[in-house]
């Protein structure tokens, strides 16, 4: 996740313009990794397993070898499967088109054309979903503004063509009409892991419901693996459960292992990357207009999902609202109502409503506000190395007091636990997980 106070224009998100940085609140939109460059761009047509896909202009064209990433940030088509444990960066924000193309799980595969029809009636949610291609030995999955545009490409060109399995080569704002989706539908489990030895405990303190603690957060959720091998610093992590504006895909998040990992002695932070605000520069936002209706949906969405993975009621979930212009006076009060709908959206579902946002922008003006349901607990950006969570010059001491906050205190590194390396932000706990 990034966020900040914005202080004037920032382009480019491909890495074409320099980080905008408040000193200590953390980096502007432009202060993240780019997106890894381009392989192919698009008009083309590749092939992989006999499917033949027709990539919009302007689109990259990815292979999953080794571990790269599959991101959200930029129009891409991403060939093979997700790596379980991808070299992903710490903070990514989607809402750009992806379009995932890999081999069908049992290697099922038989001659004759792609069916037309089942495409041409195919309707693709805006926050992903996936629909299998045994002739062409495939599953397609997509994400994002655009991604329907490239499956019927698909229906256009895809056909049998005998090769072998090797071979290779709108805007979404403010619209919020039918995105009934419940995530990404491709996410699947990574291969079963082998046992590992016991690790030294990280310190934590917990109650239910409750933690005390450091924390780190990724985009993509790591592997069991990962996970048993960072049990010796951490014992709390966050995880992106869903959202229109999620950065990465997941290959290793379903129910099964949001269970395992618990049982490992991990305590989760369930955050849910949703429509970002107005005069934020990221692709899927709300408007003042519908920020009521964006605020509603989105809390029916992430609760469906939190169901899906197997968190119960009584659990919170922290909505990722990334650094927008608090000076905007209209952008900040479109803010103010999405949130209140969020916060009475997950109540109204028996769920603990968190919100996740900058201490320069978010929570500041959480804090400030009135007349609004406001969020019993809140995780606030401010990268000054610092892990007090309560000694913060930004928010009065009355906000939010004891076991109701977290803090994220650095941004974007890279750490080494036994054996393995994540690109990490860090985080101070006190307060609620599950």
């Amino acid at each position: 996740m990034r966020n900040a106070k914005r202080r004037g224009a920032i382009g480019g998100t491909l890495g074409l313009a320099a980080a905008v940085v408040v000193p200590g609140l953390g980096p502007s939109a432009a202060g993240a990794a780019p997106h890894p460059a381009a392989a192919l761009s698009g008009p083309a047509v590749v092939a992989y397993r006999g499917a033949r896909i027709a990539v919009p202009a302007g689109w990259a064209v990815h292979r999953l070898d080794g571990r790269r990433c599959v991101r959200f940030d930029a129009d891409a088509v991403y060939l093979g499967r997700a790596a379980a444990d991808a070299d992903c960066p710490a903070r990514v924000i989607g809402g750009a088109a992806a379009l995932r193309v890999e081999p069908l799980d049992d290697g099922r595969r038989r001659a004759g054309p792609v069916r037309a029809d089942r495409l041409a009636r195919y309707r693709l949610p805006a926050g992903g979903a996936r629909v299998e291609l045994p002739e062409a030995g495939v599953a397609v999955s997509g994400s994002g503004p655009g991604a329907q545009r490239a499956i019927r490409g698909i229906r256009l060109s895809a056909h049998w063509t005998g090769d072998d399995p090797d071979e290779s080569t709108d805007d979404g704002t403010g619209d919020l009409d039918g995105l009934d989706d419940l995530g990404d539908a491709a996410d699947r489990p990574a291969s079963p892991d082998k046992p590992r030895p016991k690790l030294k405990k990280a310190k934590i303190h917990y109650r239910p419901g409750f933690a005390h603690g450091r924390a780190f957060d990724t985009c993509a959720a790591p592997s069991l693996r990962t996970m048993r091998a960072w049990r010796s610093a951490y014992r709390i992590a966050n995880v992106y459960i869903g959202g229109v504006a999620r950065g990465c895909a997941q290959p290793n998040l379903t129910r099964s292992w949001v269970r395992r990992v618990r049982a490992l002695g991990y305590r989760l932070i369930p955050t849910y990357v949703g429509h970002q605000a107005p005069c934020a520069q990221f692709r899927t936002r709300f408007t003042p207009a519908n920020a009521a209706k964006a605020g509603a949906w989105n809390a029916k969405n992430a609760v469906a999902r939190a169901r899906k993975l197997g968190i119960p009621a009584r659990s919170p979930i922290y909505f990722d609202l990334e650094g927008y212009d608090s000076d905007d006076a209209s952008c900040r009060a479109a803010a103010m109502k999405f949130l209140n709908a969020w916060t009475r959206g997950l109540r109204a579902r028996h769920y603990v409503p968190g919100v996740y946002s900058s201490v320069g922008s978010g929570i500041r003006d959480l804090g400030r506000a009135r007349g609004i349901a406001k969020p019993p607990i809140v995780w606030y950006a401010h990268w000054d190395g610092r892990t007090a969570v309560y000694d913060n010059p930004y928010l009065d001491r009355s906000w939010w007091p004891p076991h109701r906050r977290i803090k994220q205190y650095r941004g974007g590194h890279r750490e080494t636990h036994g054996g393995v390396a994540l690109n990490v932000d860090s985080n101070a706990v006190d307060g609620r997980v599950y």
